[in-house]
């Protein structure tokens, strides 16, 4: 169980709604003002950050269950679990953060679980964001 964590803020709505759209234009303010952001964000879906003929994407095709990719100015970790069941728990997934070197972190989608967030509700229209968010605090 985690017991010192940046303070978390969630943002929850339907796919569509605008939380990314959102969220690209927060982030940017927060930067602004000093703040080091983190975000954790919920896939319903398989993804890839990498992708065929690049090394990395083979190497973790051949069954390497982690693979991390470096550079001078960016690291990735791509984790398998094919036997997993379900979705990792925030819990699970924040440890993986460099929460020591951030002031908040940010997190999108992980609706079902329990943990105080905003519900967003509306529309991207004309590449603007109208969004009502709504305080929820589940027990």
């Amino acid at each position: 169980m985690l017991t010192v964590t940046p303070p978390l803020l969630g943002f929850c709505a339907y796919s569509g709604t605008g939380k990314t759209t959102l969220l690209t234009r927060l982030i940017p303010v927060l930067n602004r003002n000093g703040l080091k952001i983190g975000l954790v964000k919920h896939a319903h879906h398989q993804f890839d950050i990498d992708h065929p003929g690049k090394d990395s994407y083979e190497l973790r095709k051949a069954g390497a269950c982690e693979m991390m990719v470096a550079s001078a100015k960016r690291w990735a970790l791509v984790h398998e679990s094919p036997e997993r069941k379900g979705d990792p728990s925030l819990e699970e997934l924040l440890p993986h953060l460099s929460l020591s070197e951030l002031d908040l972190v940010l997190v999108e989608g992980l609706s079902t679980h329990h943990w105080q967030r905003l519900n967003c509700t509306g529309r991207v229209w004309e590449n603007r964001c109208y969004t009502q968010m709504t305080p929820t605090s589940l027990p």
